[in-house]
């Protein structure tokens, strides 16, 4: 089963870049049956989808956030990042990673980071 865990700093400073990273167990992250995906939820509001890396790099985007999100990867370290730039408090949010099982659709969660952007 695949194992998911969150890490990075839980307040970012307006105007700066939010980064985080997702540590993956249990599946690769260069397989194909699998899509690793941000996902965040401000407070009181749902799920956000922004962006995906797929097995062999390749990155898809939320087009509301395109163009200040990023996600790579570290296949070494078996881990995915986000970078997030020039952030507002609107991005406060808690943060998920998420891997999908693309033919069964199954998700496994990460248990989320509370990220606070406040000077």
């Amino acid at each position: 089963q695949v194992q998911l865990q969150e890490s990075g700093p839980g307040l970012v400073k307006p105007s700066q870049t939010l980064s985080l990273t997702c540590t993956v167990s249990g599946g690769s992250i260069t397989s194909s049956i699998y899509a690793w995906s941000w996902i965040r939820q401000p407070p009181g509001k749902g799920l956000e989808w922004m962006g995906v890396i797929a097995f062999d790099g390749s990155t898809y985007y939320s087009p509301s956030l395109k163009s200040r999100t990023s996600i790579s990867r570290d296949t070494s370290k078996k881990q995915f990042s986000l970078q997030l730039s020039s952030v507002t408090p609107e991005d406060t949010a808690v943060y998920y990673c998420n891997a999908r099982r693309i033919l069964t659709t199954t998700d496994y969660w990460g248990q989320g980071t509370q990220v606070t952007v406040s000077s």
